[in-house]
């Protein structure tokens, strides 16, 4: 059997036996569908590793940088306490408004707030509002800016703070030093960020799966 098949199977095996059926987690990926987002949402294993993660780390803020269409955001503010709060910032108008949609679908507008517009722009409000630090920082949007999205991970750090970045192997580009693709560069100079930061227990964990070959950086704060 072709190797992608197989991790596909395997992928639909481990949410079978799982990952409970939810209609609202698969609504939202179908409303995403019909609304035409772009199919990169984290797949159903990649969005309960989230929840996990974050359930085992106690998160109450959560600061996500990168929507689409909130199924991750969905995920992760299933973790949450009924006092937690997750910021979400989506730079597509269209997206952020199919994402509230989706999360009022969810009855968890309690818990998320999306905000629209350049997530570096945003990230600068929320410095300015003083509103950090948070307990769980998702990365997961364009990847020629994460290593300023990094930095600003760190800002909004303290000790023991769990940093993610999503899509940093890229399908193996990331050991191509010779790329030309700037999604390929920005995760390598994340790397390379992240390789230099003293502050950062981090490491980074391969995935296979129904969205291919890719990965996982994980990190948290020391001090």
């Amino acid at each position: 059997m072709e190797q992608a098949k197989i991790w596909e199977k395997v992928d639909q095996y481990i949410e079978e036996k799982l990952i409970p059926h939810d209609p609202v987690l698969e609504s939202v990926l179908e409303e995403n569908r019909k609304a035409g987002l772009p199919a990169i949402d984290v797949t159903p294993t990649q969005g309960k590793l989230l929840h996990v993660l974050a359930k085992m780390h106690g998160s109450k803020r959560i600061l996500e940088i990168g929507t689409l269409g909130g199924y991750s955001s969905i995920w992760m503010a299933g973790a949450l306490p009924p006092e937690g709060k997750l910021i979400t910032i989506e730079r597509e108008e269209r997206h952020a408004e199919v994402a509230k949609a989706n999360i009022k679908r969810a009855s968890l507008q309690h818990l998320i707030e999306v905000r629209v517009g350049d997530a570096l722009e945003q990230l600068a409000q929320l410095k300015e509002e003083q509103n950090g630090p948070f307990d769980l920082i998702f990365i997961d949007a364009d990847k020629p800016n994460n290593p300023h999205y990094l930095k600003w991970a760190l800002y909004f750090s303290r000790p023991g703070t769990v940093i993610i970045g999503d899509n940093v192997i890229r399908d193996g580009e990331i050991i191509n030093d010779a790329s030309e693709d700037p999604r390929v560069n920005g995760v390598r100079e994340f790397f390379d960020l992240l390789a230099q930061e003293k502050r950062v227990v981090a490491t980074a964990i391969q995935t296979v799966g129904s969205k291919g070959y890719d990965g996982f950086a994980i990190g948290i704060v020391t001090e």
